[in-house]
């Protein structure tokens, strides 16, 4: 059996057993193992080398034991997870750290479509003009598992309780913005990705930073200011190259944002050692607030108590988070989590009339299958043009390559165009503000009152039926209220 064919038949083996461990220790079924629960452990153990043996088999071209190899290790595998889960004293969290150890070997063994079929494949051929690379460079993602100053990026990430609480987040609550990301992401990798490349830097970790800073909206903003898809405060921005070019903030540019990014975490692993959970928590933070915490201590854990507990809450949430998102992208079907197929190929159009981006996204619908339409794709692409505005005939848009076709028979002729001009032209009443004047205080020229030994000015507008002690003093510019006998007092509108 060809080596390539071995592995994709096994991709998700492995993974699926894994996740047999965990429910299986979780439910408590099935029955006492009779060799107690050291014989557990061995059995564990044996099937992890047996695993290993597999992948060695492979590698020197004997495929055939290779498969039996594994079936077999898989086999023990799911055997002792469900005798675990009825054995008193059995740890069910040695089966998710066999788990855990098979996902980073995994990550560094020759098996080119392991868990990363839909993240490796190969960048279209297509290339836009301009763009740094080439889209034709953009290397496999299996790369992107491995580079990180010479380290695997799985092997610094460590499945402590943090993170796994935010994969726990990513998997629930967050899912819907992860799969948002990951679909924003792939649109535009052929500008973002050869960015983190030059750098010697994890794909993966382009992504969970992404995630977890703008979900992939290349306009957003946070209340803070900070802007872009990796979202840069304005002076951060400005010390790595992000500045207003004839009016438009490169923030919001995707190549230029990811190059930003990539120096600004370079910059801050060599000051940090390498500490790659410091240097997120710095892009996050600070650095200058980081650098004060660790000294000199660069090899300071993220988590040690004497760093982590003076976080705010919100950098303590951020790396995990950010490390879980990453993880997630290297292993998604490990987690059972389906990232939809994306093509991402980049492409470009003319237009033959005058249109904005809203009313290409009307006139393109749902094409193509995206049941959300085209709009965010088509503002993250062209960041540079307000979606409002018309674009006259002659204008290049750029476009995901899947549209060149639908813009041609859907956005050119026909009722589509129209329609979306019709609504784009609509006039929304405007209704002018009414801005209610201030009511004008009467001051008759003749009502005057000379201030008596013992008045007070509360004394005067109750005997006199003025409006109020405020506005008898504002008349007469009376300071703290203070009046004196003989004193000459302009009124307002009295009764008397």
């Amino acid at each position: 059996m060809p080596l390539s064919i071995l592995a994709h038949r096994f991709r998700l083996a492995p993974l699926a057993a894994g996740l047999i461990l965990l429910t299986a220790c979780a439910s408590g079924g099935g029955s006492r193992a009779s060799g107690g629960v050291n014989a557990l452990y061995t059995q564990l153990d044996q099937a992890s080398k047996g695993y290993e043996t597999a992948l060695q088999q492979a590698r020197e071209g004997d495929d055939q034991a290779s498969e039996q190899s594994l079936r077999d290790s898989l086999d023990s595998l799911k055997q002792a997870a469900a005798r675990c889960g009825a054995t008193p004293g059995c740890d069910s969290q040695r089966f998710y750290s066999v788990f855990d150890r098979l996902l980073r070997l995994k990550d560094g063994s020759f098996f080119a479509g392991d868990d990363l079929e839909t993240v490796g494949e190969e960048a279209p051929e297509e290339a836009v003009a301009g763009k740094p690379g080439g889209v034709a460079a953009l290397p496999q993602a299996q790369r992107a598992v491995t580079l990180l100053r010479g380290h695997k990026l799985s092997e610094l990430i460590a499945m402590n309780g943090p993170v796994k609480a935010a994969l726990e987040m990513w998997l629930t609550q967050w899912r819907s913005n992860l799969v948002d990301t990951w679909i924003n992401y792939q649109y535009m990798r052929y500008e973002m990705w050869p960015q983190y490349d030059k750098a010697d830097l994890p794909e993966a970790l382009l992504f969970g930073i992404m995630a977890k800073e703008s979900g992939g909206k290349v306009h957003a903003v946070s209340r803070s200011g900070a802007a872009g898809p990796l979202q840069f405060m304005y002076a951060t921005g400005l010390r790595f190259g992000l500045n207003n070019q004839s009016g438009f903030d490169t923030r919001f540019d995707p190549s230029e944002a990811a190059r930003a990014n990539a120096a600004y975490m370079d910059e801050q692993l060599k000051a940090f050692n390498d500490n790659l959970e410091l240097s997120l928590a710095a892009y996050n933070g600070g650095e200058g607030r980081m650098r004060r915490m660790v000294g000199d201590n660069t090899a300071a854990s993220f988590y040690d108590p004497t760093i982590y507990n003076q976080l705010s809450e919100e950098t303590r949430e951020y790396v995990p988070a950010v490390l879980a998102a990453a993880w997630l992208f290297l292993h998604p079907d490990s987690y059972n989590l389906n990232f939809p197929k994306i093509d991402g190929a980049p492409g470009r159009i003319t237009l033959k009339r005058p249109a904005s981006l809203s009313e290409l996204t009307i006139c393109m619908g749902s094409a193509q299958g995206m049941d959300d339409g085209w709009f965010r794709t088509l503002r993250n692409l062209n960041p540079r043009l307000n979606p409002q505005d018309e674009q006259p005939a002659g204008s290049q848009l750029q476009v995901p390559k899947q549209l060149e076709s639908v813009y041609a028979s859907r956005c050119v002729d026909g009722p589509w165009p129209i329609l979306a001009g019709d609504l784009h032209s609509a006039v929304v009443p405007v209704v002018p503000e009414v801005v209610k004047p201030e009511p004008k205080r009467t001051v008759h020229p003749h009502s005057r009152y000379v201030v008596r030994r013992g008045d007070t000015l509360l004394g005067i507008v109750h005997k006199l039926g003025c409006s109020d002690v405020r506005e008898l003093s504002d008349i007469n510019d009376l300071k703290h209220h203070s009046i004196r006998a003989g004193q000459v007092l302009r009124l307002p509108s009295c009764r008397r």
